[in-house]
């Protein structure tokens, strides 16, 4: 099995409806899930200087490290996803 990290991208003040879908697709998923996470305030630093990451429609809100047989087949469980903007997906290499 691989490890995919999924990262999920915007931010809406959620509905007691978006609260009830979440919770169900992290059920669906349960399974398949090593990890996950949210995030809160941010900054990024970079050779100009550092900022405030802002808490919006751009923003990386979270995380789920899930195991699946390919890309293919983690693309397919985020599908399922009620995102917000998107979701990016990664596979994860072992160092």
């Amino acid at each position: 099995m691989k490890k995919f990290l999924f990262l999920h991208i915007g931010f809406v003040q959620p509905t007691p409806e978006i609260m009830s879908a979440w919770m169900a697709w992290f059920e669906s998923i349960a399974d398949k899930q090593v990890d996950q996470g949210g995030f809160m305030d941010g900054r990024e630093i970079s050779k100009s200087g550092t900022r405030n990451l802002p808490w919006d429609m751009e923003s990386i809100t979270g995380y789920n490290i899930i195991e699946a047989e390919s890309l293919a087949a983690a693309e397919k469980l985020a599908e399922s996803n009620p995102f917000i903007a998107s979701i990016r997906i990664y596979e994860v290499r072992s160092m």
